[in-house]
């Protein structure tokens, strides 16, 4: 019994260790990154998108990077997990890749990257889980046939990581937003499977972008780029999936939803069915709310933060017993 417990308290010391290691770490290499990550070259079409130019880019390569690092050290890992880890890998190479080419990838070819990537999380998670859900606002399960499961994990996934990416475009807005609807993830998995492998690691990673927003912070010094926000993207919906109530990803991320999703809703059905909706609204909503609401950047992060936090103390209550 007396090892056990000498077992369990060094296990908690080498977390909070790590945790710690993982935030000192990022703020440094984020510091080191300013001089050698690529350039902004301005959004034309984007709110003060031209302020942006010129600033390093590419910062999501640096604490994804350490985020991996820091979870293989620190965390105890299994074959589930690695392969968790180098998908989110992928996506941030694809983005890095982007973000580093003079000519910006297509949006098929990052579309097609993206859904190659969401297969494999959605065939990885059925691999090592069953296809049950929990419905917490009714306080039953529900089993869904594996390949309808399989098809909704990879519309889940696809999806988490575009609206995330475009909701990336005002300093510290995705970054934000990110933490809260992981940080009401693990809240969920406490109340739900205390002690949970993959608890950990969200800590780990939000521990990361809170070092990366340190740097992001209105005015920004430098900005995560694609290589962040697809790899915050796919987090998000593999860390949702872990929940086993894959559907508290919507009120858990509706303020990424809708400043991302309502763009793509947007540019899709005007692309492909030649419908125009949302004539009057600017995309993604965060230049609505700066161009025609007059917000302030700061106005913008904080009262979009304010109202996810909202839903999530909603979705806590929801998930209690």
């Amino acid at each position: 019994m007396i090892n056990n417990m000498i077992g369990v308290q060094g296990s908690r010391t080498l977390a909070f260790i790590g945790i710690l290691a993982a935030f000192a770490v990022t703020c440094i290499v984020m510091k080191l990154g300013e001089g050698i990550l690529p350039q902004d070259h301005g959004r034309a079409f984007a709110v003060d998108g031209k302020k942006s130019a010129g600033k390093p880019r590419g910062a999501g390569f640096l604490f994804v990077l350490v985020f991996i690092a820091a979870s293989l050290l620190f965390g105890r890992m299994d074959r589930e997990l690695v392969i968790y880890l180098l998908l989110t890998a992928a996506a941030m190479l694809t983005g890095f890749l982007d973000d580093c080419s003079v000519t910006p990838w297509g949006e098929y070819k990052k579309g097609f990257l993206d859904l190659v990537i969401a297969v494999l999380a959605a065939v990885t998670f059925l691999n090592f889980n069953s296809s049950q859900v929990e419905l917490l606002l009714a306080k039953r399960m529900l089993e869904i046939p594996p390949v309808v499961f399989g098809v909704l994990a990879v519309i889940l996934v696809w999806v988490s990581i575009n609206v995330t990416n475009c909701s990336d475009g005002v300093d510290g807005l995705s970054g934000t937003l990110t933490i809260i609807t992981l940080m009401t993830i693990y809240l969920v998995d406490l109340i739900k499977r205390p002690g949970g492998e993959f608890s950990y690691l969200i800590l780990v990673f939000c521990v990361c972008i809170l070092g990366y927003l340190w740097f992001n912070a209105a005015p920004s010094r430098l900005m995560m780029g694609d290589a962040g926000s697809r790899a915050m993207g796919l987090f998000i919906s593999v860390a949702i999936l872990k929940t086993g109530s894959p559907f508290l990803y919507i009120p858990a991320a509706l303020v990424l939803i809708l400043d991302g999703g309502l763009g793509l809703i947007k540019v899709s059905l005007l692309r492909f069915l030649h419908i125009h909706v949302l004539t009057k609204v600017r995309t993604p909503l965060h230049d609505q709310a700066r161009k025609v609401w007059a917000w302030s950047n700061t106005q913008t992060v904080f009262r979009f933060a304010i109202i996810q936090i909202m839903l999530c103390v909603i979705v806590i209550y929801i998930a209690m017993p």
